[in-house]
């Protein structure tokens, strides 16, 4: 069952609930796609755009104003927070929570149990416009912590358990339970009280 919005009338069919709070499920985005596969108890709030060839497992959450490109595969009890945008033919694994804001590029990996900050924006395109490039998104391993407000250039690998601080500029890869702080960031060990997996 998909929750469109929050409703106080049971009775109104989904189809009138999609054109009462503006969302749109299923955007045909080429000849033959196929409606998006959308799993048990999600909810999906006013505004958010999910195009076909998607497919979400169950416990799905979003904020308003939310887009989900096309190819994407996002597990179960995954939370997508207000006017994120997620670019397509990314995957995004089980028990992972995306704040408000983010932007996540086309060819990204999310593993199981990471937190995304408020406001991240990752790239894809380390030369934009000027050389073609393959456009390679970010791969966040199982259970990294991303601190609000950072950002990162393309094809960037952030390891298992790692951490990157509020605000961090992340030039290049994080190994697994290390910290990228700063601007450009540094890379530190990270302290022992820190080196555990996230409780999402």
């Amino acid at each position: 069952m998909v929750n469109i919005g929050i409703f106080g009338d049971k009775s109104t069919s989904n189809e009138s609930k999609l054109v009462e709070k503006n969302i749109q499920l299923g955007v045909n985005y080429k000849r033959f796609s196929k409606s998006p596969i959308i799993g048990e108890n999600c909810l999906i709030r006013s505004n958010s755009v999910i195009y076909n060839d998607v497919e979400i497992g169950d416990n799905f959450r979003t904020g308003h104003n939310v887009v989900i490109r096309e190819n994407t595969i996002i597990g179960d009890d995954v939370l997508v927070g207000t006017n994120t945008v997620i670019e397509g033919n990314v995957v995004i694994g089980n028990s992972v929570s995306i704040q408000s804001n983010v932007y996540i590029p086309t060819n990204s990996l999310i593993e199981d149990n990471v937190f995304i900050g408020p406001c991240t924006c990752f790239t894809n395109d380390r030369y934009p416009i000027r050389v073609d490039y393959d456009l390679k998104g970010p791969k966040l391993r199982k259970g990294a912590s991303i601190g609000a407000n950072s950002t990162f250039l393309s094809n960037m690998e952030i390891g298992e358990g790692a951490m990157v601080a509020a605000g961090a500029v992340v030039t290049r890869s994080v190994p697994p339970f290390y910290l990228a702080i700063g601007s450009p960031a540094k890379i530190k060990p990270l302290p022992h009280s820190l080196r555990v997996h996230n409780k999402i």
